[in-house]
Parts: C-alpha cells; sequence; structure tokens
C-alpha cells in the first residue's frame, strides 16, 4: 500500500497581503490619530470649561476635580480602549477580514476564507494545492479591483483633529489673550483641591470677607478696585440674604454700597463684572462705656493723695493745679481709643484771669477693656475732652463723647463765732463757751481764736492782746467744729472792750489767716456791772407793771361777766367773751413764765457780782419767789376756773360759781403783782442807792486814768519826746492822737457827774434819805463841773501838767464822796440788828445765798481751769504756728 503524501501549505498572494498591510496601516493610523485627538479633546473640554466657569463663578474643588478626571479620563481611558480596539485587535490578517466583512459582506468571506484555506493543513490527496491557489489568485484579483479604504470603519479623525485643533487654538488663545486668566485657570485645573485663588478680570484690593456692623444701623462697605484690576466696571450690585440687591456705581476707584440696619447675622454676596465676592456680616451692638472715672492727683501743697473720682454726670470739678487721668471701661477690648484736641468749655460763666489752653491730643493707653488718657494738667481754663474709639470688630463708639473739667479755685477758707451773741458783757471771773466752725473746700489746716482789747477811757496800762489755737486739721477735712472758751480771768484781761474772732488757715501757699465777724465783748468792772444791772431790773420792773395793769383790765372784764345770771353767760355773745378771757390769761401766763427766767437770770448776775448787798438780793429774791408762784399757780387756776366757766356741759349754776371763783382768784393774783411789784421796786432802790457809789467810783477811776495817762507822757525815756511845754501843733501826731483821747474822756466823765448829780436830787426826792442829800449838796457846792471842763480846756491846750494836777484832785474827791455813800448804805443794810436773835428767815436767804456763789464760783473756775488748760495746750504745740 502507497504511503500517503504529506501536507502542504499554499500561501495567499503576495499581492494580497500587500493590500491587507496597507489597510491595516491605514485603520492604525486613521484610529490612532482619532485616540490622540479625542484625548486631546477631552483635555481641552476640561480645561476650557473650568475656563469658561472661573469667569462666571467661583468653582469650588470637587468640580474641577471632576471636570479634570472627565478630561484625563477620554485621554487616558478612551484612548487606549481605542487603540486596543482598532490597533490591537485589529493586526491579523483574519480580523482584517471580518473587518472589510462589515462594508463588504461578500469580498470579506471570500477573503476570510482564502486566509483560512491558507492556514489548513490537508494533503494533496484531500485537497488540491492547485485549486487552492487558483482561488487564492480569484480573491486578490477581485481585492486588487477593489480599494480597501472604502472598507473602513467610520473616520472621524479629521473632524477630531480639527475639533481638537480649534480647542488647542482656543486654549492658546485664552493663555495668550489672558495669560493671567488662563495661567491661573490652567493651575486651578491642574491642582483642584490646591488652594489657589480664583483670578477674575475684576479685582479688589483686600476685600473683607467678615465685617461686624452696628446692631439695627444702617452701614456702608466700600470695596476698592486692586492696581493690577483688567476690568473697571461701572456698576455693582450686592445682595444681603434674600433681601433687594443694593446697586451702586463705580466712584473714584471703589464701591459704596448703603445697605439697611440688620439684626440677624448674614452673608452679602457681590457682584463686580466677573467677580464674586462674599462678605459675611454680624449685626453687634457698638462698644459701650460702662464705666467712666477719674484718677485726680491734687496739687502737693495740699498733701492730698491720689484718688479715683466716678465720673457718671461726665463732669469733673478739681482745684487749679491738679492733674486729671480719664480712664474708661468699655463692654470689650478695644482696638484704639484717642482723646482730644481739648477745647474750652462753654460754662457761660467768665473765668478771671483765665489762662489760654493749649489743644492736647493723642492716643491713650489701652489695657484690656480699659483705656486711660496721660496725665492732663488743670489750669483756671474749664475744658473738654473728647474720646473717641473703635473696637477690634471696627465699631465706632458713640459719637460726642466728652468729659467736661471745671477748675476750681481754691477758695479763701470761712469760719464763724456759733453760739455767742453778737455783742455781749461779762465780769472777768466769766466764762463763755461757744463753737468755731471752720469750713474749706481742701481742707483746713488749723483754727482757733484771737482777741484784740481797746479800752473805753484814757489810762496807762496795755490793752489785751492773744490767741488761743483750737484744732489743727487736715488736708481732706473740709469742715471742723471746735469748742472754745472765752475767759478774761484765765486769759489775764483786765476790764475793757474787746474784740473777739475766729481764725483759720488752709493750705495754699502764703495766704495767711482769715478771720470771722468779730464779737464785741464788753469786760466790766463790777461798779460797771452793777449799773448794767439795774438798767437791766428796771426793763424787768416795768414789764412786771404792765403785766399788773393788763391783769387788771381783765379783772374788770371778769367783774362785769360776773353780774350776769348762769343763763346769760351761756349764751354764744357771753362765751365768747369768756373764752377770749380764757386766751388772754393764758397769754399773761406765758408772760409771766418769760418774765420769771429772766428774773432769775437777773438774780443769778447780780449775786455773782459780789457787791450787791444781801438785802437787795433778798427783796429781788422774794419778788422772784412770787413771780414763780403767780406764773406757776395762780395764773393757771384763774385760767382753769375760766375754762369751766365757759363749759357748755355745765349748768348755769356751775358756770356762775366757777366765775365767781375766778374773780376771786384774779383779784389775789392782782394784789400779789402789787407785792411783788413793791418788793421788787424796794430792791431797785436799794440798788440804785448801791449804783451811786459805783457810778462815782467809775468816776473817780476815770479821772485817774487821766492822770496816769498824762504821767505816762511825762515820763518818756527820750525827754524830746515828753509834750510837756510843747506847743499843740508841734506836737508828734501819735501825742496828738493820745491827749484827743483824754480830751474824749474828760469831756463824758464831766457829763457822767453831771448826771449822777441830777440822779441824787431825785433819788433825794422820792426817798428822803439824808446821806444822799448831803452829798448832792457837796458836789453842788463844790464846782466840780466847772473843774472838769476847766482840765477839759486845758488838755485842748496842752496845759499837761495843771490838767494832771486839776484831774487829780477831783478824782480823789470824788472818791471821798463814793466812800461816804458806801460807809452810809452799809449802816443802812446792817441797821435794826442790834443784840437781838438773828431773824431765821434771813439765815435761809444768807445760806441759800452763799450756796449759790459757791456753785457759781466753781462753774466759774471750771471754765477759766479749762480755758487756761487750752491756752497752754496750744502754746505748747508745735504744730500752732505763732501769730506774724
Amino acid at each position: 500500500m502507497p504511503e500517503p503524501t504529506p501536507p502542504s501549505r499554499t500561501e495567499i498572494p503576495e499581492s494580497l497581503h500587500q493590500q491587507l498591510r496597507v489597510f491595516r496601516a491605514h485603520l492604525w493610523r486613521v484610529k490612532a490619530v482619532e485616540a490622540v485627538a479625542a484625548g486631546c479633546i477631552g483635555l481641552l473640554v476640561s480645561f476650557l470649561l473650568v475656563y469658561g466657569l472661573e469667569r462666571v463663578w467661583q468653582t469650588p474643588g470637587w468640580l474641577r476635580l471632576v471636570v479634570l478626571l472627565a478630561g484625563v479620563s477620554l485621554f487616558a481611558g478612551f484612548a487606549p480602549y481605542w487603540i486596543h480596539r482598532w490597533l490591537w485587535k485589529q493586526r491579523r490578517e483574519d480580523q482584517l477580514a471580518r473587518l472589510i466583512a462589515r462594508r463588504f459582506p461578500g469580498l470579506g468571506d471570500r477573503l476570510l476564507g482564502v486566509i483560512e484555506l491558507q492556514n489548513q493543513a490537508g494533503s494533496e490527496d484531500t485537497l488540491s494545492p492547485r485549486l487552492k491557489e487558483a482561488a487564492m489568485v480569484a480573491v486578490a484579483a477581485e481585492t486588487g479591483r477593489r480599494d480597501l479604504a472604502d472598507a473602513l470603519p467610520p473616520r472621524k479623525h479629521r473632524s477630531w483633529s480639527l475639533a481638537a485643533m480649534v480647542l488647542a487654538l482656543g486654549a492658546g488663545a485664552a493663555l495668550t489673550l489672558t495669560p493671567r486668566a488662563g495661567l491661573n485657570t490652567l493651575e486651578r485645573w491642574l491642582m483642584p483641591l490646591a488652594d489657589t485663588e480664583r483670578y477674575t478680570f475684576t479685582r479688589l484690593d483686600n476685600p473683607p470677607k467678615h465685617v461686624s456692623v452696628a446692631f439695627g444701623e444702617a452701614f456702608d462697605l466700600t470695596l476698592r478696585l486692586a492696581k493690577d484690576s483688567e476690568q473697571h466696571p461701572a456698576h455693582a450690585v450686592g445682595r444681603y440674604g434674600h433681601q433687594p440687591e443694593v446697586g451702586t456705581k463705580l466712584a473714584g476707584n471703589g464701591y459704596t454700597f448703603t445697605f439697611p440696619g440688620q439684626q440677624d447675622p448674614g452673608v452679602i454676596v457681590f457682584r463686580i463684572g466677573d467677580l464674586r465676592h462674599e462678605v459675611r456680616v454680624d449685626p453687634v451692638p457698638r462698644p459701650s462705656v460702662t464705666d467712666v472715672a477719674a484718677v485726680v492727683s491734687p496739687p502737693e501743697y495740699l498733701g492730698i493723695e491720689e484718688h479715683r473720682v466716678d465720673l457718671k454726670t461726665g463732669v469733673l470739678s478739681v482745684v487749679e493745679g491738679s492733674k486729671v487721668r480719664v480712664e474708661i471701661t468699655m463692654n470689650r477690648p478695644l482696638a484704639e481709643a484717642e482723646y482730644g484736641p481739648t477745647r474750652p468749655a462753654a460754662t457761660g460763666i467768665p473765668v478771671a484771669n483765665a489762662d489760654v489752653l493749649t489743644p492736647q491730643s493723642g492716643a491713650m493707653d489701652l489695657s484690656g477693656n480699659l483705656a486711660a488718657t496721660p496725665a492732663l494738667g488743670v489750669g483756671r481754663q474749664p475744658f473738654e475732652i473728647p474720646i473717641t474709639w473703635r473696637d477690634r470688630l471696627g465699631l465706632l463708639g458713640e459719637p460726642d463723647f466728652r468729659v467736661r473739667v471745671d477748675a476750681m479755685p481754691d477758695s479763701p477758707p470761712t469760719c464763724y463765732l456759733q453760739g455767742i451773741d453778737r455783742q455781749l458783757v461779762m465780769l472777768p471771773e466769766e466764762s463763755i463757751e461757744f463753737e468755731v466752725l471752720a469750713e474749706d473746700d481742701f481742707g483746713v489746716k488749723t483754727t482757733g481764736i484771737e482777741w484784740v482789747g481797746q479800752f473805753t477811757r484814757p489810762t496807762d496800762e496795755t490793752p489785751a492782746k492773744g490767741e488761743l489755737p483750737l484744732a489743727d486739721g487736715g488736708p481732706e477735712q473740709a469742715r471742723m467744729l471746735a469748742n472754745a472758751i472765752f475767759s478774761p480771768l484765765a486769759f489775764d484781761i483786765a476790764p475793757q472792750k474787746v474784740l473777739l474772732r475766729a481764725y483759720t488757715e488752709d493750705y495754699f501757699p502764703g495766704r495767711g489767716r482769715v478771720y470771722s465777724e468779730p464779737v464785741v465783748v464788753y469786760v466790766l468792772t463790777r461798779d460797771e456791772h452793777a449799773a448794767l444791772l439795774k438798767s437791766r431790773f428796771d426793763r424787768q420792773i416795768t414789764e412786771l407793771e404792765d403785766l399788773a395793769r393788763r391783769e387788771l383790765g381783765l379783772l374788770e372784764e371778769n367783774q362785769r361777766l360776773e353780774r350776769l345770771d348762769g343763763e346769760q353767760l351761756q349764751n354764744d355773745e357771753n362765751r365768747e367773751r369768756l373764752d377770749n378771757q380764757q386766751r388772754e390769761e393764758s397769754e399773761t401766763g406765758r408772760r409771766m413764765e418769760d418774765l420769771t427766767r429772766k428774773m432769775e437770770d437777773l438774780l443769778q448776775d447780780a449775786a455773782r457780782n459780789g457787791e450787791i448787798d444781801k438785802n437787795t438780793l433778798k427783796k429781788m429774791a422774794e419778788s422772784l419767789q412770787s413771780m414763780h408762784e403767780m406764773s406757776e399757780q395762780d395764773v393757771p387756776k384763774v385760767e382753769q376756773d375760766l375754762a369751766e366757766a365757759n363749759d357748755p356741759s355745765n349748768t348755769p349754776e356751775n358756770s356762775e360759781k366757777q366765775l365767781d371763783e375766778a374773780v376771786e382768784k384774779q383779784q389775789e393774783l392782782v394784789e400779789k403783782m402789787r407785792e411783788a411789784i413793791e418788793k421788787a421796786n424796794e430792791a431797785n432802790r436799794r440798788m440804785e442807792a448801791g449804783t451811786f457809789v459805783n457810778r462815782l467810783k467809775k468816776a473817780a477811776g476815770e479821772q485817774k486814768g487821766i492822770v496816769a495817762s498824762l504821767m505816762d507822757s511825762f515820763n518818756s525815756p527820750d525827754p524830746e519826746d515828753s509834750i510837756l511845754g510843747e506847743n499843740m501843733s508841734d506836737l508828734d501826731p501819735s501825742d496828738i492822737t493820745h491827749l484827743n483821747g483824754n480830751i474824749r474822756q474828760q469831756s463824758d466823765t464831766a457829763s457822767d457827774v453831771r448826771w449822777i448829780q441830777e440822779d441824787l436830787a431825785h433819788f433825794f426826792a422820792r426817798t428822803q434819805k439824808e446821806d444822799f442829800q448831803e452829798i448832792y449838796e457837796e458836789m453842788r457846792d463844790s464846782g466840780i463841773d466847772i473843774g472838769l471842763d476847766t482840765i477839759r480846756t486845758w488838755l485842748a491846750e496842752n496845759s499837761s501838767f495843771k490838767a494832771a494836777e486839776e484831774s487829780k484832785k477831783w478824782g480823789d474827791q470824788l472818791a471821798e464822796w463814793a466812800g461816804k455813800l458806801e460807809k452810809a448804805n452799809e449802816e443802812q443794810n446792817g441797821g435794826g440788828g442790834g443784840g437781838g436773835a438773828p431773824n431765821s428767815e434771813d439765815q435761809d436767804f444768807e445760806f441759800m445765798l452763799r450756796v449759790m456763789k459757791m456753785v457759781q464760783k466753781e462753774l466759774d473756775l471750771r471754765s477759766r481751769t479749762r480755758a487756761a488748760e487750752m491756752f497752754r495746750r496750744g502754746a505748747q504745740d508745735p504744730n500752732i504756728p505763732s501769730e506774724p
């Protein structure tokens, strides 16, 4: 059996191979271009899309990322896929035949058949090589007659390339014509998640992203174009939340938007050209002041420490020369605060010698919520300090905030004497207690009293002069009340006229003392005091007599009412009369009480005098006792009976009975008043008799005072200063003043002596006391009136020596007459005693008088001791300045 023929392979014609290779190359070239074009289109579209969006709004990073990924996906996803599909999957001839079959099914099938036939394995017995070859040649011939390019799938490489070129030109134009915007878009496109600022043709100069505005107040917001802005739109709009848009025009290099007041936070969206800018707005209250205070540093001379003053009213009053630091406390921290420029305050009151105000201004020191000015000096001119501030949110404070500083001069202190009459009389051993009130606006330094004496008649004694420091104050003690005691005997002040006044000092340099209104104190001798008591006694007796006449008139009216029966007393007219009588009786009681108090004071002063005899004091005491009984018992009883008689609930019989009792008691009251007046007149006569002694002694003392004054002028250490033998025209002015004082005193003494003679004559006419008649006749016959007038004439001629001799003579004579009257009074006051047993009533009165005098002396001694102790302490206190 023959062996089988080995298999053989028949290749397709070379022309067919070449045609398929050309087709494949063409296919690959077209699809490769399409892949590249598609990738470029994806990238370019992605870039241009971002570029376009960026011109309209601020694209978020995630969107740019999506666009970038979409563009890159065409290049990195679609292109490989396209290459894989059209290049990798179309590399073999059978793959190409199937592709051609899509366009030319018959041809494709035949090509696929010959390609499969070429690869078919078989022997010559089963498959004739020549037949295969013939089939292949036939298919190759048929293929050669066709243009395989027509079998290519739809070709988009030209359109896609054109699109890519157009997009590339667009991207190039964007980068060329708007390089900043293009490069910015390229950067933001390539790095979508990077924090790269969007570029706009309209650019702003540092626009705010967040602002705080005043709560509920309209506000302005200005956006300024940057210097490198490529566009300058003429119009811009802004919208606050969902509110209507607010438009504005370009002014200068910016846009100013005015928005209505807001209360809720929101966002303003601005649109200026291609720019879209958002600003967050927070409405907050303006920064406000929670506290205003001033730190005041007073002038050094006051010694007052620096202190803080609350300024709720916005007005500060400080002394000239102070330094002031204003502090304001805010409700939140500040970014800046300024004061000034200071300006004069419009007070409406002209300021004398006001200095020219130099404006001051500057930044305030900030510390948290506190802002403070530096220390500002205060002159005489009141001024205002305007203050402005801005908080860290950029909000300004309230407008027109200012603090006014009123400059006060350091006024002189004032002082007053309280609890003392403007004029008073006293004996040397008496004391008066009072208060010294010293006030100063910036501290009392010290206070006290001082006195200056003045003799009312010529004498060789030195007038009193002294002072008593009372208390030291302090820089912050604006008011000081000090107790003071003035005792002539404790301060070694002889009887004379004394001007007493208080003084005080403050801390103002070089001011010195400031004095109160003076009080005139007449320090009397006992003779002068007795004469004064006599005058007071006369007035009180007159008042008592007036009361007696008044009570007698009331008695007569009551007696007229007594004649009426009970029923008549109870009619309206008579009730009115009774009511009026009751009121008048009440007034009598009030006046009697007042007069009783005056009589008590008089009796105490009379007992203090020491030279008024006890019988006079006894009569005064008896009169006072009657007045006590009348004011406390008799008058109230009459008033009570009148009230009961006028009681509407009384029966007519009772009214009549009560009125009868009232009349009876009133009669007793009137009689008692007469007895009290008689006792008072008796005491007054005794006192008057004693006053003649005092008046004569006073006149004698005045004459001797003239002698002493003249002798002092004669015995001058320098003989040239003596007034003896000098004419009036040649005398020194001080000597003339001295002589004129003696002349006035001599004239007064002569007048007093004439009055003494006249009063002696009247007293004798009333009392028929022979001792007083004898003295009167001696004075009348002595020619004392002419003698005293002669002395005055000699003094006027400076016949000083003769005047001194004559004055001494009449002084001795007046003293002799006083001695005679004094002896006569003592004999009369002590008469009738004999050797009998002393009257128990007199003994009781003498005991009471001694006790009264002891108490008065004890009180006077205590007051003098206190005054002397105050004087000693003031003299030893080194802090009390001595009188300059």
